[in-house]
C-alpha cells in the first residue's frame, strides 16, 4: 500500500551528488529520477474555449504559507501529475498516471495583488536587438505564444510554457484550439526568406513566423481552480508543434536548491508586454524558495509568463558548461511578512517528478529520462 512513506522517496527522488567544496566549477548534480507512466486514458467532452486568457498569476500564499502546507499523499500526488490533452481538432483526453522509484541497479546509475508585474527600483531589463543577438542561442530559444505569452524552446518539435496561458485553472481559454508560436525572423528589405543574409538584402527588421499547436499538455495540478492553493505549483504545460522548428533548443533538468545556482541567480527572456516587439532578458538573485517554487524579484510585465528559467553550470560527464531550463516563470506574490507587506515574482521549479513527466511527454519512452 501506497502511503507517506512511498510519498517520502518520491519526493526525496531529489537527492543529488554535489561537488566537493574544493571544486570551483558550479556543477550539475546527479538526480536520481522516478518514472512516471501513463496508465489510462480518457475522452472527455470537447471544451468550450470559453476563458480570457491571463498573462499573469496573482497569488498572495508566500514561502511561509506554502512551506507549512501538509505534505500531499501518495494518490493526491498522482493527480495531480495525471494530466490532460488538447488537441488541435478540439478533441481532449485525461491520462492517469503511475508513479515508479527504480533502484540504482535498475536504471544504471493574504494579500493585496496589482495588475502588473513589479518593478523592483531600478529597471534591470534589458531589450535584445539585432539579429546577431536574438537569432542566437540562448535567446534564440525564446518564442511567443498567440495568447501573449512567452514559450522556450526544449526539443524539435516541443515548447515548454506556463500553464495559466492556454488554462484558467477551470476552462481553456479562447484561442487555445488554434495555438500558434511565434520565431522572430528577419524581415528581408528585398522580401526574400532565404536563411542566407548577405550585403544586397539586409534585414530591415524582425517579424514573427508561425507555427500551429499539434496538441498541449497540462497537468492535473493546474486544473484546480485555484491558483492560490496547488496551483500555482503546477503552473507550467508542454505544447507540441505540428513540424519542427529547426533551431537550437534548450534541455530541461531538474532543478538544484538555489544555493547550489551560480551565484544564487536565475536568468530568462520574455516578450513583456510594454516592450512590444522586443524580446527582453533578464537576470537576478533567488530570494527564497520552496520544493516546487523560487521566489525572486525579476523585473518583468505581463507577456514574460511562460519563460524558460534557466542556469548555466558545468556538465562533469561531457566535460562542458552547459544551460539548462530549471523553472518556468509563472506569476506575482504579495506576501505579509512579519506584518510587512513583501512582493515576489515567482517560478516553477522542475522537480525530479515534473522533469520525469515532462521528459515522458517529449521522448515518449520513461527509459530517456532518468537522468535529470
Amino acid at each position: 500500500m501506497a502511503g507517506l512513506s512511498t510519498l517520502i522517496l518520491l519526493l526525496c527522488a531529489a537527492k543529488d551528488v554535489m561537488p566537493s567544496s574544493s571544486h570551483w566549477k558550479p556543477t550539475w548534480p546527479s538526480y536520481r529520477v522516478p518514472v512516471i507512466l501513463p496508465q489510462s486514458t480518457l475522452n472527455l467532452d470537447k471544451p468550450q474555449f470559453d476563458a480570457e486568457a491571463r498573462l499573469e498569476v496573482v497569488s498572495p500564499c508566500g514561502p511561509a504559507c506554502h512551506k507549512s502546507s501538509p505534505l500531499p499523499t501518495y494518490e493526491e500526488v498522482k493527480h495531480y501529475l495525471s494530466y490532460e490533452t488538447l488537441y488541435a481538432n478540439g478533441s481532449l483526453t485525461e491520462t492517469e498516471v503511475g508513479i515508479y522509484i527504480l533502484s540504482n541497479s535498475a536504471d544504471g546509475s493574504q494579500g493585496k495583488s496589482r495588475t502588473k508585474r513589479q518593478i523592483y527600483g531600478y529597471d534591470s531589463r534589458f531589450s535584445i536587438f539585432g539579429k546577431d543577438f536574438l537569432l542566437n542561442y540562448p535567446f534564440s530559444t525564446s518564442v511567443k505564444l498567440s495568447t501573449g505569452c512567452t514559450g522556450t524552446l526544449v526539443a524539435e518539435k516541443h515548447v515548454l510554457t506556463a500553464a495559466h496561458c492556454i488554462h484558467d485553472g477551470k476552462s481553456y481559454v479562447k484561442g487555445a484550439q488554434k495555438l500558434r508560436v511565434g520565431f522572430l525572423k528577419p524581415k528581408m528589405k528585398d522580401g526574400s526568406k532565404g536563411a542566407n543574409i548577405t550585403k544586397s538584402a539586409m534585414p530591415e527588421k524582425m517579424k514573427f513566423q508561425w507555427i500551429r499547436v499539434k496538441r498541449t499538455h497540462v497537468p492535473k495540478g493546474w486544473i484546480k481552480g485555484n491558483a492560490n492553493d496547488i496551483g500555482m505549483d503546477y503552473d507550467y504545460a508542454l505544447l507540441e508543434l505540428k513540424k519542427p522548428h529547426k533551431r537550437k533548443f534548450m534541455k530541461i533538468g531538474v532543478s538544484p536548491p538555489a544555493r547550489h545556482l551560480p551565484g544564487g541567480r536565475i536568468h530568462f527572456s520574455g516578450y513583456d508586454n510594454d516592450r512590444p516587439g522586443n524580446l527582453v532578458y533578464r537576470f537576478c538573485d533567488v530570494k527564497d524558495e520552496t520544493y516546487d517554487l523560487l521566489y525572486q524579484q525579476c523585473d518583468a510585465q505581463p507577456g514574460a509568463s511562460g519563460s524558460g528559467v534557466y542556469v548555466r553550470m558545468w556538465k562533469r560527464q561531457n566535460h562542458k558548461w552547459e544551460r539548462k531550463i530549471i523553472g518556468i516563470f509563472s506569476g506575482h506574490q504579495w506576501v505579509d511578512m512579519n506584518g510587512t507587506p513583501q512582493d515576489f515574482n515567482v517560478a516553477v521549479r522542475i522537480t525530479p517528478l515534473k522533469y520525469a513527466q515532462i521528459c515522458y511527454w517529449i521522448k515518449g519512452n520513461y527509459l530517456d529520462c532518468r537522468e535529470g
